[in-house]
Parts: C-alpha cells; sequence; structure tokens
C-alpha cells in the first residue's frame, strides 16, 4: 500500500542526504553533564554544560537564533551564535534543523535581560531526524483518542500529560517505599494460571502451545500471594497487571495495574488504619497537603475516614434492606418492585446473591460518594475469599475505601480455613455453571496450599490507574494509562 505523505514531511526527508554530509544524522549516543530539570538551576557562569533533548520551539534568525528543547521533566532555553558555533555549524543548523529534532548541545550557563535561564551553546551535535511534525503549537494536541492512540505526541505536546504520568511513577515510588519501610517484601506471581481466581470477574482465556493447554489471565494474584504466606512470607505485596473480560467505562480497564498485599496475624480493621495512613503519607509528599480537587470541589482527606455498612448505605438512598431481602429472589423481586434498572452484562436471574447486591449498590449509592469512606459488611457470597464475621456469618469482614464514586481499596480479614474455602469454591463452581460469569473457579492447588496450614491474614488490592485517575481528577481512567488498549483504526 502507497503512503502518503505531506509536503512537510517530504522536506524534512529531503534534508536527511545533507545531514548526512555533514554528520550521522542517528549518531549511536551523546554524553550528558546534567539533566535539563538540574541544568535550570545551574548558577550562571559554569562552563562545559553538555544536555540534550527534543526541539520544541526554534526561531532561526540572521546571526542569533534561539530554541527550546524539552524532555519529560523540564524544558530551557538555548541560544546559538553564529561567532560562537561556527559559520559552518551555523549554517548548517539554520538549514536542517526543524522543531521535533533531538539535538545535544554544549555551552555555558547565562540570564538573559529578559530572565530567562539559557545555555549559551558553544558546540551542538545533531542527535536524531523527526520526519513529522509536531502539532501547531499554539493548539497542542487536543484531540481524545489521539492522545489515547498516539500518547507519544501527547507527552511532547502536553503539560498536564507529562505532569500526570510523573506523578503516576512517583506515586509508585512512595508506595513502595512505605511499603519497604513497613516490613513488607515485593515478590512476583505468575500471570497465566490454570484457575481464574483470586476474585469475581469474567476471565480472558487463551491457549499454551508447547503444553497444549487452555490458560487464563490473571484475574487478581490473590491466591499466590497467600500462598506466598502458607511458605514462610509475613508481609507480601506485588504491583501486578491483571486482566478482566468486562465492560468498558470511564472507570473501568480490561487490564490495568493492581497493588495487592498481604500481612499475616491482621486482620481487615488493621489494615483500615494501616491503609488510611499510607494513602494520606504518600499524598502529603506528593502534594504538600491533605486535600484533593475532584469535579472542581477541594475534599478533605484528613482525619479518619468514615465507617458505613453496605446495608446501611443501600437504605441511605433505596428503601431496600438487604438484611430482610436476604435472598437472591426476594431481592430480585424488591428491585423489580422500585423500579431500578441495573445494567449488567450478567443477566440478574443469573447472578448469586452477593453480586446482586453489589450491583445494587454501585447503582444507588456509589455515585454519591465524594469524600473518602469505608465501606464494611459486604454479603459473605460477595466474597467468597473472605473471612466470615464471627458475629454474624453471613457477613464478611472486608472493607473498600471509595472515593469519588470509586473504589479504590478491597480488603479483607481473609478466610483460612481449607474445609470452609473448599466449601464456598463449590458454591462458586455451580453458580458458574449456572451461568455467572463473574463466579469463581474451583481451584484444588489453593485448597491443597493452605491445607498445609495458614496463619491469621489480612489483605487488601488497590488500583493503580484509579487512584491515579482519583488524585489528578482525570475524567477517563485512560488518561492515566500510558497506552490504553485501543480498537485497530482500519
Amino acid at each position: 500500500m502507497d503512503i502518503i505523505r505531506s509536503e512537510q514531511e517530504m522536506v524534512r526527508r529531503g534534508k536527511l542526504d545533507s545531514i548526512r554530509e555533514y554528520c550521522n544524522p542517528y549518531p549511536e549516543r551523546y554524553e550528558v553533564t546534567h539533566s535539563i530539570k538540574d541544568a535550570r538551576e545551574l548558577e550562571d557562569g559554569i562552563c562545559d554544560v553538555r544536555i540534550a533533548g527534543r526541539i520544541v520551539f526554534l526561531r532561526k534568525m540572521g546571526k542569533l537564533s534561539f530554541l527550546r528543547i524539552r524532555d519529560i521533566e523540564a524544558s530551557i532555553q538555548v541560544s546559538m551564535q553564529l561567532d560562537l558555533v561556527g559559520e559552518d555549524a551555523y549554517k548548517f543548523m539554520k538549514s536542517n534543523f526543524d522543531v521535533g529534532d533531538f539535538i545535544g548541545v554544549c555551552g555555558e550557563m547565562v540570564t538573559t535581560q529578559t530572565g530567562e535561564k539559557t545555555l549559551r551553546t558553544h558546540e551542538f551535535t545533531f542527535l536524531g531526524k523527526a520526519l513529522r511534525p509536531l502539532p501547531e503549537k499554539f493548539h497542542g494536541l487536543s484531540d481524545q483518542e489521539m492522545k489515547y492512540r498516539n500518547r507519544y505526541v501527547d507527552l511532547i505536546m502536553n503539560e498536564d500529560a507529562r505532569e500526570r504520568f510523573l506523578l503516576r511513577s512517583k506515586l509508585i515510588w512512595e508506595i513502595r517505599s512505605f511499603l519497604n519501610e513497613h516490613g513488607y517484601v515485593e515478590i512476583e506471581t505468575p500471570i497465566l494460571n490454570n484457575k481464574a481466581s483470586g476474585a469475581l470477574a469474567k476471565p480472558f482465556k487463551t491457549h499454551h502451545n508447547a503444553l497444549d493447554i487452555d490458560l487464563y489471565l490473571r484475574i487478581a494474584p490473590e491466591t499466590y500471594l497467600k500462598r506466598a504466606i502458607v511458605g514462610g512470607f509475613t508481609k507480601v505485596y506485588e504491583f501486578a497487571r491483571c486482566f478482566r473480560n468486562e465492560g468498558m467505562d470511564t472507570t473501568h480497564l480490561q487490564d490495568f495495574t493492581m497493588l495487592e498485599g498481604y500481612g499475616a496475624y491482621l486482620n481487615y480493621r488493621d489494615n483500615m488504619k494501616f491503609l488510611q495512613e499510607m494513602i494520606q503519607t504518600v499524598v502529603k509528599k506528593l502534594f504538600g497537603k491533605l486535600e484533593l480537587t475532584i469535579d472542581g470541589v477541594v475534599v478533605d482527606i484528613s482525619g479518619d475516614w468514615e465507617n458505613i455498612s453496605m446495608r446501611d448505605l443501600i437504605l441511605k438512598y433505596v428503601p431496600i434492606d438487604i438484611y430482610e431481602y436476604d435472598t437472591k429472589e426476594k431481592l430480585l423481586d424488591k428491585i423489580k418492585f422500585e423500579k431500578i434498572d441495573i445494567d449488567s452484562d450478567t443477566p440478574l436471574e443469573d447472578m448469586g446473591y452477593g453480586n446482586l447486591v453489589d450491583q445494587l449498590y454501585k447503582k444507588v449509592a456509589r455515585v454519591h460518594i465524594v469524600r473518602p469512606i469505608f465501606l464494611t459488611e459486604h454479603p459473605i457470597s460477595l466474597s467468597p475469599l473472605a473471612r466470615a464475621n464471627d458475629e454474624n456469618p453471613n457477613l464478611t469482614d472486608r472493607f473498600q475505601l471509595v472515593i469519588n464514586g470509586a473504589e479504590i481499596i478491597n480488603a479483607y480479614s481473609e478466610l483460612v480455613d481449607p474445609i470452609e474455602q473448599e466449601r464456598r469454591l463449590v458454591e462458586q463452581a455451580e453458580l458458574k455453571s449456572r451461568g455467572d460469569e463473574e463466579a469463581m473457579m474451583m481451584d484444588r492447588d489453593y485448597i491443597n496450599a493452605m491445607e498445609y496450614g495458614m496463619p491469621p491474614i489480612s489483605g487488601w488490592g488497590i488500583g493503580i490507574d484509579r487512584l491515579v485517575q482519583i488524585l489528578t481528577d482525570a475524567d477517563n481512567i485512560k488518561d492515566c494509562v500510558l497506552f490504553p488498549l485501543m480498537k485497530p483504526e482500519e
């Protein structure tokens, strides 16, 4: 297929021949002494400063030209003067440099009369030709789909994108630091699984050619992290890429990053305190304060967060007491009587009771939550891997942290009784056989691991993409994933 190129692209390609006569347009390396960010902090008069970056602004003049070069963190002005770089080099720059090209420059730090920190160039090296022009600089990149498909251009053109993904990296670094300081050990668990386990979700299925077996992409790392506890680890965590073959919306993706952690000898209330401290510590380090701006509203996340049961939260918005409507049939009839329209990929009639309660909560209550709350007392059938409450065995020792209608953390006191776990997984397998695609499979290997003995455990999972969405007030979770999956343009 012939590729149609713009006139600008053809001109840029034409410059390659003249660049090759002068130098290699794609050299092997360039030795820098400072990042652009660090160079901006240097005092005037420091010489032999070597930096490199992409040209994002270029003003060519007679004997003095100005460029601006940038990397992901910062940009800086660069001056090129004919009598400093030499006539041949200056002529080469004027004839062949374009916005988008990469250069390395060496020179002296100065501040111009307008107060602009500038590198006065003594010599430069051409580092890479951009064959495509960048979008018009005054408008940047505004097309949302193009941002997702061409994130590299979004990062070049939009400061908010650069800041968001730098913050995401800093967030993960700060979380790691906090967990490591509190005795947690980072481990890795498999992405390809024989059983789709660890959460209630519809899995992705694949085939292993060498073994000639069907496998599932990881829904969650939970059961393998718990296997590590069986093996003797006390506190473990993993930043795990997870995959759930479900619907997409502004807060859900099929592949996402989940942080999960498990601690022996703890319960879910211990982790309420621990994770509140972790989130508040990390937010304070990132922003210098415990306030988030969400949809234009300043939300204070300091102090202790509200704790409310799922039953009470649902009752706050609809006259449905899940303790009264305690079977699937009774609850489904009540939902229909109240004319509550629940949109789900799985027909309501095929759901178990716990999933039906969860769908009701998401429809009528979750959308109203802004300030952080801990949602507790979930139905046991919604949490097949969680410990039953000692006083009410129909409920689990579990909490979710919800901020601005998004579930950020899901946490349990874990079920460590292998006999009870086996009974619940049998129930889940029966639900799956009757059409509930989100029900869990029987996992005999996990039961075997449990039978070697487990201590008391509490575990939690945090959706990193969704946490970034909350912290940066992004409208769409795709804004928080560097390269989100998109349909092919063809």
